[in-house]
């Protein structure tokens, strides 16, 4: 018996029948062409050709939003291509009218010359020879116009995205300053740079990444000041990166972009950023930022471990009171870091305690060893962190009350922990919180983690090994060749000085060498090559 085929789907709404093949699928009326092969070159005079071309490539009918409308332009069937969600109405609208109205008096080829130039002043227009030219303008949402007889279209840009607008950014709120922040839209986001820099010399370069995907991607920066080798190195990477697509935007591009980083290596070495504020002032700096379309967050290259550790309230703030915030902020680091791996060291050899720390140490002996009790408290906090994510807001306070009570009085009270160990991770978390950074956070948890382990097996000497890995790693990481310690290590006093104190503006000069600036003095101006 021959096997029953497959029935196609039936249809959201209601088409004519179109023809099957043999297995049973439809087919959209064009030659069964292989995918690598569409769209196969040069537009065709005829528009039932180029029709059934652009409806195999496209997947006419079997996609809902794939919008084919049917013109008559001077007597001459004409067709309008273009994706549902995207195409603006009143746009189109004023496309129509002005065909109908120039058309009578110019002829076709007259109208459709106007209509790629300067005719139509309400829209930006462009010409596309090729079904490549096409199928890239329509996937990218613009409106493509094709007309029997002329083996050219008219893309129109009429798109409009949908997107939310310019809010504050969660992450990185300030008490004083500007309240607008990136969206998931590039346009929105090249402008809000724009808006801040006014240097005829500052470039938005587009690249487009992912065979499939072709996520748009901009380099951004100002020629006169970012280090050409920096730009031909990281435009060399991204024009390299040979994927289907960027399903995590600028997550997935940023492993393509630093092959050096090895992947157990949790340092970040590119800075994220919200905030066009922010973009703008490191674009002065000579970095290079990276905007992904669909993405709100902007990567900054390079990036050392102090920009991490910056935030823009200090700059909002006077310079003596910004200095202070970020020495306590750095303290914080470093208590999250090492603090709870330092006391639990001390603990387990009371023996090297001076008379004056003898108070180190649980008051009263506990059922887990004191070295699982942190790694214990340390995963259990983890744990509620991560629930709070994925928490709804409504619930968010709830859960955050009951883990607390749960985990934390309780397993006191039933003599599991200590006291000491709760109080030492809780303010090991407090300090990764107040660090701006949340890639910069994850990983100050994870060294915790792995310093509680190695204090835990060899005590103080566990401690001061697992210390001087860690530090190591920080030590050898770079960031597209900057140094992540850069200027602590190697040393540069002077850029030192402008790390660890907020001076105010008057007073700073100089861009930072490590990104190797063509313009290093701020007070220069743009140049007018």
């Amino acid at each position: 018996m021959e096997p029953r085929q497959p029935k196609p789907p039936r249809p959201l709404m209601a088409r004519p029948p179109m023809p099957v093949a043999a297995d049973g699928r439809e087919r959209s009326g064009a030659p069964d062409l292989p995918r690598d092969q569409l769209p196969p070159g040069p537009l065709s005079a005829s528009l039932e050709q180029n029709r059934q071309v652009l409806a195999r490539a496209l997947g006419f009918q079997e996609s809902f939003d794939v919008v084919f409308k049917d013109l008559e332009i001077e007597r001459r069937r004409a067709l309008l291509v273009g994706l549902d969600g995207f195409l603006k109405d009143d746009v189109l609208l004023r496309v129509a009218q002005f065909l109908v109205r120039e058309g009578p008096d110019l002829g076709l080829t007259s109208t459709v010359e106007r209509l790629e130039g300067a005719g139509a002043v309400y829209v930006e227009t462009a010409t596309a020879r090729t079904f490549a030219e096409v199928l890239e303008a329509v996937l990218a949402g613009q409106a493509a116009l094709l007309v029997d007889g002329l083996d050219r279209a008219v893309v129109i840009d009429q798109r409009t995205y949908p997107a939310r607008g310019p809010d504050e950014p969660s992450l990185e709120r300030v008490v004083r300053g500007p309240r607008d922040g990136f969206t998931e839209t590039l346009v929105y986001n090249t402008a809000l740079i724009r808006r801040r820099m006014r240097d005829p010399n500052l470039r938005f370069e587009l690249l487009q990444v992912g065979k499939r995907s072709r996520t748009d991607v901009v380099l951004a920066y100002v020629r006169d000041i970012a280090d050409p080798d920096l730009l031909r190195r990281i435009r060399s990477y991204i024009k390299a990166i040979d994927v289907d697509g960027l399903p995590m935007a600028e997550k997935s591009l940023e492993e393509f972009l630093v092959p050096e980083k090895r992947w157990w290596n949790p340092f970040p070495t590119v800075r994220y950023s919200e905030r066009p504020d922010v973009v703008a002032a490191h674009l002065h700096e000579g970095h290079v930022a990276v905007l992904v379309d669909t993405s709100p967050s902007v990567m900054l290259l390079p990036a050392t471990f102090f920009h991490h550790m910056q935030h823009a309230q200090e700059f909002h703030d006077e310079p003596i009171t910004g200095a202070a915030v970020r020495w306590l902020r750095l303290a914080g680091f470093l208590a999250a870091w090492f603090l709870p791996p330092l006391w639990l060291a001390l603990a387990l050899t009371p023996e090297v305690l001076p008379p004056a720390l003898e108070f180190i140490g649980p008051r009263e002996p506990a059922v887990v060893p004191l070295g699982l009790q942190f790694i214990l408290s340390e995963l259990a906090a983890n744990l509620v962190w991560i629930a709070l994510v994925h928490t709804p807001e409504a619930l968010a306070t709830s859960l955050g009350l009951v883990g607390a009570l749960l985990l934390g009085q309780q397993a006191v009270e039933v003599g599991l922990f200590s006291v000491e160990a709760l109080f030492y991770t809780a303010v090991a978390f407090i300090g990764t919180f107040a660090t701006p950074s949340v890639e910069l956070g994850n990983a100050v948890r994870f060294m915790r983690v792995l310093l509680l382990v190695t204090t835990a097996v060899g005590g103080l000497a566990g401690f001061a090994v697992g210390a001087a890995l860690t530090l190591w790693l920080m030590a050898s990481t770079r960031s597209f060749g900057t140094p992540y310690l850069y200027p602590l290590w190697p040393f540069r006093g002077r850029e030192l000085l402008n790390v660890l104190f907020r001076r105010p503006a008057p007073s700073r000069h100089f861009r930072p060498s490590f990104t190797h600036p063509i313009d290093p003095d701020v007070r220069r101006g743009p140049s007018r090559r």
